[in-house]
């Protein structure tokens, strides 16, 4: 990944880093879904810790929180790459249809040690996450971050491999 300093210039990474994550989830699960779009949405953080993403259930949707992309930009860019993939492989399974917290925490583990290993980043990041961001605090379910209608970044281009067969 080029050494990137904000976040509108990530679009291409989140493309290229999800269409790994369909891979690795379709190589190790035997499972996929297409049509999925890709919103940033500043979604903050608190004292209490932050949301990194979050999938709404029964949607076509997965919201990546705008606020630690960007304290990880500020502090230590070579975790981007990895924390992308993470929360994008988390809530993708979500998106299959695995709503408990649990069994996505495991799924997410089990998949990425497959991929990389068992000292890899990714694979440490399913393993503890808070160890890297402490305050970092996963949606419970059916969870939906703000009471108002949130303003959410689409950005175009994502989950590109499966929208070629739609338009013939």
């Amino acid at each position: 990944m080029k050494n990137k300093s904000n976040l509108s210039e990530l679009s291409s990474d989140f493309i290229e880093i999800f269409e790994e994550v369909k891979k690795a989830v379709q190589q190790n699960e035997g499972r996929s879904r297409g049509g999925l779009m890709l919103g940033l949405q500043e979604i903050g953080a608190s004292l209490d810790g932050f949301i990194g993403a979050y999938y709404p259930i029964a949607s076509n949707i997965i919201i990546v929180n705008k606020t630690p992309l960007r304290r990880i930009l500020e502090t230590n860019k070579d975790l981007l790459k990895p924390y992308i993939f993470h929360i994008l492989l988390h809530e993708y399974i979500h998106s299959l249809g695995y709503f408990d917290e649990e069994t996505t925490e495991l799924k997410t583990y089990e998949i990425s040690k497959k991929q990389f290993g068992e000292h890899h980043i990714i694979t440490e990041f399913s393993k503890n996450i808070k160890k890297f961001f402490p305050h970092l605090v996963y949606p419970f379910h059916g969870s939906f971050p703000m009471k108002e209608v949130p303003n959410i970044e689409l950005i175009k281009g994502f989950d590109f491999s499966n929208t070629n067969s739609y338009i013939t």
